[in-house]
């Protein structure tokens, strides 16, 4: 099994260019470019799912009987991607937010 450390890593490192595609799509949405905006959570789903399918390789581990030592590096990473989960959900909503006032205003 890789290290606890290791794995950590490369959960804060996949969550971190998510968050930043997140934070980008929201620029983005506020400026009018819907498209782009959207693209950006596209590309931020999938650092998120390389996140999440490390975080439930050790759940599956642990239920098979593997004992799973939890760090507070580990709990740093598993708190950032709950997070960034949360993040992600409100962005898609503020996105379609401003598509629906941009939609207004022109109109």
């Amino acid at each position: 099994m890789e290290g606890m450390e290791q794995i950590s890593f490369q959960m804060i490192a996949a969550i971190g260019e998510g968050r930043s595609k997140i934070m980008l799509a929201m620029n983005e949405a506020a400026e009018g470019h819907f498209e782009e905006a959207n693209k950006l959570l596209q590309e931020s789903n999938q650092s998120l799912v390389k996140a999440h399918e490390s975080h439930f390789g050790l759940i599956q581990k642990e239920a098979n009987g593997e004992k799973v030592e939890l760090g507070l590096l580990f709990m740093h990473a598993e708190d950032q991607l709950m997070t960034t989960s949360l993040l992600k959900d409100m962005a898609e909503q503020m996105v379609k937010m401003y598509e629906k006032l941009h939609k207004i205003s022109e109109g």
